[in-house]
């Protein structure tokens, strides 16, 4: 079967034929073995009937990217991002899952010609955090609506579509395809016995084990541990004082074989920002690029600052970005600005970054492959503890390994300590299994005031009998499916009872309260509380922006606190409180995590840009990195929308709200702007 210039190999002919069949497909195949073209295919069927198609995606940078790529293709289409709107009624809209979701509880009149929605990655209903939008997006989508399913290897996939049939009328499909179009060749590296394949385990362990048994005799285990840690050059295992040095660093030995044997380029991934940050500067020595490939950068360089409109020279940043990608250097992290990352992307895709140093968030989805991947450590923190990773999140990485075309096979290596010798699943990572994927089931406020206002108290609970978590549950003997239901059921009305004691609910449905909630998405109690309280009315449009930015704000875990605290004002505590009202019925109710009370860490920095004040000011004033920030800001630019079209532009709340966005919504933070201009 041809299609588009390409010969369809057997899964995108299946997927295709289910299409024309008129049924929802759910596929799971390898990173690059060519699932975009199932999603292709059926956009195009449903715009050549005159229909339309939506295209959702877990992350921004993954929707814009496949803004871009439609568009070159002369496509007409939309995007909704949440920072961006453009053309909403378009034939193809690409847009994040949560306002496809949003979208389906608000409007589902404006579905009334969609036959198509994608769901790339579509695994992300195992999202502890998120899981929860893609199957209420699945459950309660307009039934003619079609579903594409999109995904990397799913362990239960027979069991994740069988719960689809049960909540979609047409018939699925489930396709499987396992074959990655370029190879993955996984090895190991530990200082004591160098690269290794896994099978070559037990002589490893034996080879470090000699050599700690020299270790001791030359002076005793004092300190190897100590020693072992200094060479390593992790966040986690710099200690205080002098260190004593003992040689090249693991990782750099490791650095200097594949440049030997000329595996490049590298994406190397650490589960620290600032460990990229010392990496990628310890690596600058390294010259891995020629003369005319440095002119080559130069020229690409400033070509990307002409189209951004970016001025180096007023830029440290840029600045330091050059610097590393002369040398064929560099890092990305979801802490640097936005427009810093898409510069170092775009110079990745030029092929000249030979070693980026980056965290996990670069292999979701953004197709940006290498002829080699490094693992720092196969440990990450998880909230709670360093624990070893998920096999799906291994593969995810390791999946960016191996460029279409151009390689072979592509090359994985991770970097052992010593305890992971023994203990590190490696078999598990390197079978390609992974762990099942598992129902996050949790319904948000948003979701049980829209779904009361529909459908009642009857239909929370039908809500909840359709869930995956409900489907899942019908395992087991029939006192254990019991029991799972009553628990859930039990979790469902005591959120109920808090949305009815808090005056959100009354027995008649929705009291003013509730429906003032139900227009706003995201953070919806806490914004509800400040405008019913009064205390937004007080405030000034710089107070605005800082309350907005703190309902959104979450200091990141840090192994030290931070020693400058603020005093608050009596606006912010006033706030504050308000929210707490909430709050205080929650946990007589015994919740456990009760909703996100106002975090004014940022309020200093928000205020000075609010005021006119520089991306220096920012950085300095919030004491954390300037990229965090401005996403804060954006999702407040995105919040405060949202409240002044539920207060009315013609209020006083309204139009200091309207002040407030235009005070932020410049430079770096604008999205639109950035992204037109890209």
């Amino acid at each position: 079967m041809q299609w588009k210039g390409y010969t369809l190999n057997p899964f995108q002919v299946e997927a295709a034929t289910a299409i024309e069949a008129g049924r929802n497909v759910l596929l799971a195949a390898p990173t690059g073995a060519g699932k975009t073209l199932v999603a292709e295919y059926a956009i195009e069927r449903a715009v050549q009937s005159g229909r339309r198609a939506i295209y959702t995606s877990p992350i921004k940078a993954l929707s814009n990217q496949k803004f871009r790529d439609f568009k070159q293709e002369g496509m007409r289409v939309g995007l909704m991002t949440g920072d961006l709107t453009l053309d909403p009624d378009a034939p193809i809209v690409i847009m994040t899952t949560e306002i496809f979701r949003n979208a389906v509880f608000e409007d589902p009149a404006r579905f009334h010609d969609t036959d198509f929605v994608i769901f790339d990655e579509v695994h992300f209903v195992d999202d502890l955090e998120r899981g929860t939008v893609w199957e209420e997006s699945l459950i309660f989508a307009p039934p003619h609506v079609r579903f594409v399913g999109l995904s990397a290897t799913i362990a239960n996939l027979q069991e994740f579509g069988g719960w689809i049939r049960s909540v979609r009328p047409q018939e699925l499909a489930i396709i499987e395809h396992t074959k990655r179009p370029v190879p993955l060749a996984h090895r190991l590296f530990h200082p004591d016995a160098g690269v290794f394949q896994l099978a070559q385990r037990p002589k490893a362990i034996a080879f470090h084990e000699r050599a700690a048994a020299r270790d001791q005799r030359h002076g005793g285990r004092a300190g190897r541990r100590e020693r072992e840690r200094s060479r390593w050059g992790d966040k986690r295992e710099r200690s205080q004082g002098r260190r004593i040095p003992v040689g090249p660093r693991p990782y750099v030995l490791l650095l200097d074989e594949i440049q030997h044997r000329q595996l490049l380029p590298v994406l190397y991934f650490c589960f620290s920002r600032k460990e990229c940050e010392i990496k990628a500067e310890r690596s600058m020595g390294r010259r891995l690029l020629d003369r005319a490939e440095r002119q080559r950068m130069q020229q690409t360089f400033d070509e990307i600052c002409a189209r951004f409109e970016l001025d180096p020279e007023q830029d440290p940043g840029l600045r330091g970005i050059l610097g590393r990608a002369l040398q064929g250097v560099g890092f990305h992290h979801a802490g640097m600005l936005p427009i810093h990352k898409e510069v170092v992307e775009r110079l990745f895709t030029s092929s000249l970054l030979k070693l980026l140093f980056t965290t996990e968030t670069f292999a979701l989805g953004i197709n940006m492959p290498a002829r080699t991947v490094v693992f720092d450590l196969l440990r990450k923190f998880d909230g709670v503890q360093m624990d070893y990773m998920k096999s799906r999140d291994y593969l995810q990485m390791a999946g960016r390994a191996g460029r279409q075309g151009l390689d072979k096979s592509g090359l994985v290596l991770s970097i052992l300590e010593d305890e992971d010798l023994r203990e590190a699943p490696l078999s598990r990572y390197h079978s390609g299994k992974v762990e099942p994927i598992t129902s996050r089931f949790n319904l948000s406020y948003s979701t049980i005031l829209n779904l009361y206002d529909r459908l009642g108290s009857k239909g929370l609970l039908e809500a909840y009998d359709k869930s995956f978590a409900a489907f899942q549950a019908q395992k087991g003997t029939p006192a254990t499916r019991a029991k799972k239901r009553g628990a859930a059921r039990a979790a469902l009305a005591a959120r109920v009872q808090i949305l009815r004691d808090a005056g959100y609910l009354g027995d008649d449905g929705l009291l003013p309260r509730g429906k003032l909630a139900q227009r706003i998405n995201g953070y919806e109690i806490q914004a509800t509380e400040l405008l019913w309280s009064g205390v937004l009315d007080k405030m000034d449009m710089h107070q605005l922006a800082a309350t907005f930015t703190a309902l959104i704000h979450e200091e990141r875990r840090r192994a030290e606190p931070r020693g400058h605290r603020r005093e608050h004002g009596p606006l912010m505590l006033e706030a504050t409180e308000a929210v707490r009202r909430f709050v205080a019925i929650e946990v007589l109710q015994g919740v456990e995590q009760p909703i996100k009370e106002p975090d004014w860490g940022i309020a200093a920095a928000v205020d000075s840009w609010s005021r006119g004040g520089s991306v220096d000011d920012l950085e300095r004033f919030a004491h954390t990195d300037a990229g965090d920030v401005v996403r804060t800001l954006r999702m407040a630019i995105q919040m405060m929308r949202q409240v002044r079209s539920t207060v009315g532009k013609g209020e006083q709340l309204g139009a200091r709200l309207e002040e407030a966005i235009v005070a932020i919504n410049r430079d770096v933070v604008d999205a639109k702007r950035q992204f037109e201009l890209g």
